[in-house]
């Protein structure tokens, strides 16, 4: 067997660790209570608890948590240990069914939005049974569900098991007019994750990479990427091993990493994984984040998830690549024959529908202030949802539309020109990476979520808006005469209504955004535009219709988004006030200290002696320093200016902190391009990007 065989799963709970752990009828019994969304008995938890404890002990583990996703976007955990103190003065090892099945960690502490008043502390974890056990750190991790004492949910992973449960019931009322009785309908999804690698001695040295994951300060090198060499090149060493550690990590918990490769910025990464059941695809997202960084940590490099941790280079994104499957069959495939597959179209055209009619709530879902920064930048899809279909489903579209007939186009070859190599089909679309919501074979890859961002928001929408046009239509279709008919006639009224969301074309242009403006898309350009809609009527009957949040959740999360990016901004702003006051603004001064001690000594010996370069690099740097101080200024000012109330602040700190850090970047950057090398008092752009060998 070899090594990989070896170590995936092996910090596992795992079905196959079930199977050999657990007697035959304990097995079967979980399984089943697992299959029907029942509750476990104590009998069964016991069992389970103590099988899960004996195993987690054998691989080294001490304590067990309960692992958690709260608004905070990472995950969250209480350690617990075995040990249980005896009369003699030892210790056994217990792990009961109920300390199993459920945890009350504080609640008072984490994001609620309001939902919770401070004093008010207690809040409960439940067992989620669908996703494995791992064991991390000598610690057993138990998957959880979050809520507080009162019932709300403060996680990610109660409303999307709630998505997921929705898609999966209105999908199998549509198999079933199909013919099919299947029992579950399933949501895949394959996130890539994008990061950046940079040495962590030169991480240590920059105060925004600590304490805001990007910088903040920062001229363009006289390199970056202009020749798209870094791009699928030759992995460096230091790179190389970190990925193979890396695999190895996230191989032992069961995470399918498959593919790594340089990405277009220098220093820039990329990881993807096979496609699992979406709410084992978070979870694996959220370790994925966690290990990646560990990682680096013991390699002496710093992981960088930040959506655009350097300014003037590709941002990093997550693309959420998400499908629909039966039992049987991928529901989004269509076949070679797409025309005549009318469940493939029916599907298609309820994903059209849902992306349509929840487009603005799909932008919430990545709205951040760090994405803010990425979306739009020429390496993102803009702020403007629309869907890539492909010329040959978009032939198939318009022909349905307008009640013609479709003629596919021919297969094409690809030939090379060289015998030796083979020929092979072309496929019938090319990709469209300016897309932020693409069609790409039997899937649709969402490209707009960022890299430090939990993957989960967007497929509680995804799920949710899809399960709601398909009750639409299984309500429809149910009690029609000539099914086939029905169906065709369905999809018609929806590509018809629904066209203005697709799009083929270079979302990158001026025209586009026009022609979207038109179309009547929106184009929410910032967190702040986008947040309202978290909340707007039609929004929170979505979640109130399929119990995946109560207006009451629906608010809190948006106050809690509301919060995150006023507070993000406003630590970013102070961190930048520190750096220019204490780094910036003393390390310039003492240059212009000595450039003009240096003139002043050439006048001593000579006044014939030139000092015209030290005099102009004076001016400039004097110029300089000035800026930086006015700009000094004027962030203060608006980071201390009138305080608002929920959404006016995030607009104020849009409209106000963001144009002032914006100025004070550009004035000590300047700087940075005239300042003596051993005078600037933090790693550069070059040094940082350029410097992992």
């Amino acid at each position: 067997m070899s090594h990989t065989q070896e170590i995936f799963g092996s910090m596992v709970f795992n079905d196959h660790v079930m199977k050999e752990r657990l007697p035959s009828a304990t097995y079967k019994s979980l399984h089943e209570t697992v299959r029907r969304g029942a509750p476990l008995n104590v009998e069964l938890a016991n069992v389970v608890a103590n099988a899960m404890k004996d195993w987690s002990i054998e691989h080294g583990a001490t304590h067990y948590t309960h692992w958690f996703q709260p608004l905070t976007g990472v995950t969250s955990e209480k350690h617990d240990s075995f040990i249980s103190p005896t009369k003699d003065g030892r210790v056994i090892m217990e792990f009961s069914g109920k300390e199993l099945v459920q945890g009350e960690p504080d609640a008072s502490s984490f994001p609620s939005g309001g939902l919770r008043a401070t004093c008010e502390a207690r809040g409960y974890t439940a067992w989620d049974p669908t996703s494995y056990a791992f064991i991390k750190d000598d610690v057993l991790c138990i998957p959880t569900a979050f809520c507080s004492y009162s019932g709300e949910v403060l996680d990610e992973k109660t409303p999307l098991l709630r998505s997921m449960a929705a898609i999966s019931t209105q999908a199998c009322r549509i198999l079933k007019l199909f013919g099919q009785d299947v029992p579950q309908v399933t949501t895949t999804v394959g996130p890539e994750q994008e990061y950046f690698l940079v040495d962590s001695e030169q991480y240590l040295q920059r105060e925004d990479l600590r304490l805001c994951g990007r910088t903040l300060f920062g001229a363009m090198p006289p390199k970056g990427q202009e020749l798209d060499d870094h791009y699928f090149g030759v992995l460096k060493p230091r790179v190389s091993e970190y990925m193979k550690q890396l695999d190895d990590e996230l191989w032992k918990l069961g995470i399918a990493a498959k593919t790594k490769h340089n990405e277009v910025a220098p220093s820039q990464h990329e990881l993807a994984p096979i496609f699992s059941t979406t709410n084992i695809a978070v979870d694996h997202n959220q370790l994925t984040m966690e290990i990646m960084k560990k990682v680096a940590t013991r390699l002496n490099l710093a992981c960088l998830l930040h959506e655009k941790p350097f300014d003037g280079v590709n941002g990093s994104g997550k693309h959420n690549n998400w499908s629909i499957s039966s039992p049987t069959a991928n529901l989004l495939d269509p076949g070679k024959t797409p025309m005549d597959n009318l469940q493939f179209l029916l599907f298609l055209a309820a994903v059209i529908k849902a992306v349509d009619q929840y487009q603005d709530l799909l932008r919430v879902t990545v709205a951040s202030a760090g994405n803010d920064h990425r979306l739009g930048a020429n390496e993102a899809p803009p702020a403007i949802i629309s869907i890539f279909v492909g010329e040959e489903l978009e032939g198939i579209i318009d022909a349905i539309a307008s009640g013609t007939d479709y003629v596919a186009p021919l297969k094409a070859k690809m030939e090379l020109g060289v015998e030796v190599l083979p020929t092979f089909s072309k496929d019938t679309t090319d990709r469209n990476r300016t897309s932020p919501f693409a069609f790409t074979g039997n899937k649709f890859e969402f490209r707009m979520p960022g890299s430090a961002q939990s993957i989960a928001d967007a497929n509680i929408v995804l799920n949710t808006a899809v399960a709601k046009e398909l009750k639409g239509y299984a309500d429809e279709l149910e009690g029609a005469k000539d099914f086939d008919k029905a169906v065709i006639k369905l999809v018609k009224r929806t590509i018809k209504d629904h066209k203005r969301v697709i799009f083929n074309g270079n979302g990158y242009t001026d025209e586009w955004e026009k022609e979207a403006a038109e179309r009547g898309l929106y184009n929410l350009k910032s967190t702040a535009e986008a947040l309202p809609c978290m909340i707007a009527d039609k929004n929170v009957a979505l979640f109130e219709e399929f119990g995946i949040f109560s207006k009451a959740e629906v608010k809190a999360r948006y106050e809690v988004h509301i919060e995150n990016y006023v507070k993000t901004l406003h630590i970013e702003a102070l961190t930048m006030l520190d750096m220019a006051k204490k780094q910036i603004v003393p390390s310039v001064s003492a240059y212009m200290g000595d450039i003009a001690g240096t003139a002043c000594s050439k006048k001593a010996v000579s006044e014939a002696i030139s000092c015209k370069a030290e005099e102009a690099l004076l001016i400039k740097l004097s110029a300089g320093a000035d800026a930086v101080s006015e700009a000094i200024d004027t962030l203060e000012a608006a980071v201390n200016g009138d305080k608002y109330e929920s959404l006016e602040e995030a607009v104020y700190y849009k409209e106000h902190v963001l144009p002032a850090m914006a100025k004070l970047r550009a004035a000590a950057d300047g700087l940075e391009t005239i300042c003596g090398k051993d005078y600037w008092p933090f790693p550069t752009y070059s040094e940082l990007l350029f410097s992992v060998n």
